[in-house]
């Protein structure tokens, strides 16, 4: 785990410094403020750093975590993960980077961008994984040790300090473009991963998933546009041929998990030969900080 010089966190009630205490001799770790704030790390190693009501929004379950961590462990979205620490390494100095995985899940794509890091003999590369799931944590914790992994709220305040990172990672989770412009160092880069247009069309039409709007793209240009212009965009197609199994993980990973059962989804496949043909299509924009403007409310981007 890196230290908070290297990483400079936040307390989420006063907003003032935290500094990693080591665990005592059969205890956990813990991250205090000079306020008194204490966050305990939780025994699986990521640490809770939601306050008062916590969170409005509806956290993956454990079943759609093990989904997810099953089909990603599987190597099938691997050209996407490759793709993303392509885009992140060179963004980071040889010396004290600095990255933030908003939406982090299992830590999978984190993994990928801190093995590419270190691959290309990049030093000390302070990490967050941020996630509002307590069960996506306790895997991210596991999958990335060297990480700090934070339960938080991409939609509060981020407990980093301004100008603390020189890429983030947004993953097919919420943008909140005026907080990662605040924590954005002036030369660091936002690469942001939505699905586009046909994304799993095939598997969508049997299981019920979600269909991609139209002008996707359009819309998320309009949501980073006060903070950030876009500098490139990469199309990242990846065929798929599934298991039943695997494609019943596919949808329950996603936004379907949390209407759709594992075992309905599973019906609604099994009458489908094997393997379970799809394609899945990605657009991977990296992001560059504009010229400051007049402040405006950010509003939540769809995903």
């Amino acid at each position: 785990m890196p230290s908070t010089t290297d990483l400079p966190l936040l307390c989420p009630v006063c907003r003032e410094p935290l500094e990693l205490l080591a665990a005592a001799p059969m205890g956990q770790s813990r991250l205090v403020c000079p306020s008194g704030h204490s966050y305990d790390a939780a025994r699986q190693g990521y640490f809770n750093l939601l306050v008062g009501k916590g969170t409005a929004f509806e956290s993956d379950t454990a079943d759609m975590v093990q989904a997810r961590s099953d089909f990603l462990e599987a190597g099938h979205f691997g050209p996407l993960a490759a793709a993303v620490a392509a885009a992140v390494v060179p963004c980071l100095p040889e010396e004290r980077g600095a990255v933030l995985d908003a939406g982090t899940g299992t830590g999978h794509y984190l993994r990928a961008v801190l093995d590419a890091a270190a691959a290309q003999r990049r030093r000390r590369v302070a990490a967050v994984g941020l996630d509002i799931s307590k069960f996506a944590l306790r895997r991210a914790a596991r999958l990335n040790p060297e990480a700090v992994n934070l339960v938080s709220d991409v939609w509060q305040p981020l407990p980093l300090a301004d100008k603390s990172v020189d890429a983030i990672t947004v993953i097919f989770a919420p943008r909140n473009a005026a907080e990662f412009a605040r924590v954005l160092r002036p030369a660091g880069r936002l690469v942001v991963v939505t699905p586009r247009t046909g994304h799993l069309a095939g598997i969508a039409a049997v299981t019920g998933m979600l269909g991609i709007e139209e002008g996707k793209e359009t819309r998320l240009a309009e949501a980073m546009g006060s903070h950030f212009d876009a500098e490139t965009s990469t199309d990242v197609e990846i065929p798929l041929a599934l298991t039943r199994q695997e494609a019943a993980n596919l949808a329950f990973m996603g936004p379907a998990g949390h209407h759709l059962g594992r075992k309905d989804l599973s019906e609604r496949l099994a009458g489908q030969p094997e393997p379970v043909q799809a394609q899945a299509h990605f657009r991977l924009t990296v992001f560059r900080s504009s010229k400051p403007a007049a402040f405006r409310p950010s509003k939540p981007a769809a995903t």
